[in-house]
């Protein structure tokens, strides 16, 4: 006789969890970001199946263009982003849209308008394709300033002030991690339903890890204090062990690691990249905004990711975050540079 458990007959799906959500705000939810969610989640099963589909139907390769970044835009990029882009503007419920793909923002028509903006990056980590690692989408949603306006204005604002944020992860299955500043939950998606199940509720950063993910590839580049504290961590004084390094170079994947096991993810400014590398308004900001939610501290090394005031949309910055322990480590090193002098000596 099998000892298997059978399947829950009370799933408890990504519409259902924010429909939930909804009915909690009572009179005050105008149902506006719950439709806009659910055009989000459709645009992530989409891509999900093309990611899976991507070799056999020649979706991997370059598109013969370069994005806004300068950086070669893979086939599957431009067609996540347009996915994204028709998604969000049907939903009728977006006023502004900002791409990592496209240089400007794109102002929705008066007739399709709507109340939110989404900042995105379509496909983040897409240089992996070819070699099959986990590669993901991210995005975070703010409130139009006023009412009926819709200016690149409404988006160049801190990212404490977005009102929900999340990533997709496509991998060998496909997670969506959300926040709408209630605590963070994933969801898995289910290729028979498909629906994107409730795996993983109320995630918790545990308040100290053993894994530190850095690409260490840049290490003469970076500053004292970033130099300093990797020592500290590989170099630990005994009783304490080193920490492990992980690094898979793919922003989404190596994030979502660091949320379910702990340690600390950086991408810092260097003496190559003055700025940083990541973009502050699609990559930081909902990164920044999931780690606190989920009792984390995301920080440029000096202070607080989600107070910045964002100057153009495609602005970059320093990144480091995760465990709370593992990130004010970090912070010690720019507030001390007597400790970083010790450390390095």
């Amino acid at each position: 006789m099998s000892n298997e458990e059978p399947p829950s007959t009370d799933l408890i799906t990504l519409t259902r969890h924010v429909l939930h959500d909804q009915l909690r705000l009572g009179a005050a939810a105008t149902g506006d970001l719950t439709l806009l969610l659910t055009a989000i989640q459709v645009t992530s099963k989409f891509i999900a199946t093309n990611v899976r589909k991507a070799r056999l139907i020649n979706l991997v390769g370059l598109a013969g263009e370069t994005n806004v970044q300068g950086e070669d835009q893979k086939k599957l990029d431009v067609l996540s982003n347009d996915i994204m882009v028709n998604a969000l503007r049907a939903s009728g419920k977006t006023a502004v849209l900002v791409s990592e793909e496209l240089e400007d923002a794109i102002i929705i028509e008066q007739k399709q308008r709507g109340r939110y903006c989404v900042v995105f990056d379509p496909l983040d980590g897409s240089s992996n394709i070819d070699a099959g690692v986990n590669i993901g989408t991210i995005f975070g949603i703010y409130k139009v300033a006023q009412e009926g306006s819709a200016s690149v204005e409404d988006v160049l604002r801190p990212g404490s002030e977005m009102v929900a944020a999340g990533y997709t992860m496509y991998g060998s299955s496909a997670n969506l991690v959300l926040s709408t500043g209630q605590g963070v939950n994933g969801y898995t998606l289910d290729a028979a339903l498909g629906e994107f199940i409730l795996t993983h509720p109320d995630i918790q950063i545990p308040s100290r890890g053993k894994i530190y993910s850095f690409n260490e590839g840049n290490a003469m580049y970076f500053h004292p204090p970033v130099n300093a504290y990797l020592k500290s961590i590989k170099y630990p004084a005994p009783p304490k062990t080193p920490y492990s390094a992980r690094y898979i170079g793919s922003m989404v994947a190596d994030v979502h690691r660091t949320f379910l096991y702990g340690g600390i993810f950086g991408y810092p400014d260097d003496k190559k990249s003055k700025s940083g590398k990541l973009r502050l308004l699609y990559e930081a900001f909902p990164m920044a905004f999931l780690t606190e939610q989920a009792g984390g501290v995301a920080t440029t090394g000096t202070k607080r990711i989600l107070d910045i005031l964002p100057k153009s949309i495609h602005e970059r910055c320093s990144v480091f975050l995760g465990s709370k322990e593992d990130v004010n480590d970090l912070m010690k090193f720019y507030k001390d540079p007597s400790l970083v002098e010790s450390t390095l000596a």
